[in-house]
């Protein structure tokens, strides 16, 4: 018998255990930002990269590491196109999450200037990579590359905390028509080249992040990198 009770007093306080790791993995992230906002220290990596699917929670992952400044610009690189109420109802839902001390930037085209003119006690969030590439398809290659040349330039001569939000879209089968060839391969070369100089590259998938710059190995730097000036 009391090896019995033994045995069910263990297995209840195994299951009380694991309630309350489970909770406190739920509100760690919260706990942590909070922390260093009472602090006011910013752990933050000068430059993050943050990729995922649709609807895989990266926008929200992104706005949870910017929240541990307390100067943030959010950079908007979507064009609003008001005759489409889908498109337009996306953008309301970013607009009304976000902090309302946050400032907000809305940049389709000139992204490398917006980053160069960002003091440096600020973060700056970027959402998107994808918007910005598609608001520049019509570049020649020559122009595009041109393009993604002072986009890293800008990236790496900047003293402010910078969080990029890229979309993977290369993970499906190879689109039948150019433009949407064009768009992936495009996009899947910039996001290699920006993780190349990024210090975290975080790919969030199904509601969580996996931090790559711990759990990967990092292949070469791509072909836009280039030697400071």
């Amino acid at each position: 018998m009391g090896t019995f009770l033994a045995g069910r007093e263990l297995r209840t306080r195994l299951t009380l255990f694991g309630m309350v790791s489970r909770q406190l993995l739920q509100i760690a992230p919260i706990l942590w930002v909070r922390a260093f906002e009472l602090s006011g220290l910013h752990p933050m990596a000068p430059l993050i990269l943050v990729t995922g699917p649709a609807r895989s929670g990266k926008s929200l992952w992104a706005e949870t590491l910017a929240q541990q400044s307390s100067q943030v610009t959010y950079i908007a690189t979507a064009r609003v196109d008001v005759s489409d109420p889908d498109w337009r109802d996306r953008i309301t839902a970013h607009i009304d999450r976000r902090p309302c001390h946050w400032q907000t930037q809305e940049v389709p085209l000139d992204l490398p200037g917006a980053i160069a003119n960002t003091p440096g006690e600020r973060c700056l969030l970027v959402d998107s990579l994808g918007t910005w590439l598609a608001n520049c398809l019509e570049d020649s290659e020559e122009d595009w590359q041109e393009r993604c040349c002072v986009l890293v330039q800008a990236l790496r001569k900047t003293t402010a905390r910078v969080v990029l939000v890229a979309e993977e879209t290369g993970w499906g089968v190879v689109p039948a028509y150019p433009l949407g060839r064009q768009f992936r391969d495009r996009l899947g070369r910039l996001i290699q080249d920006v993780a190349a100089i990024a210090q975290e590259t975080y790919l969030v998938a199904g509601g969580h992040a996996l931090p790559l710059h711990r759990l990967a190995i990092p292949l070469s730097s791509g072909q836009w990198s280039l030697e400071e000036s």
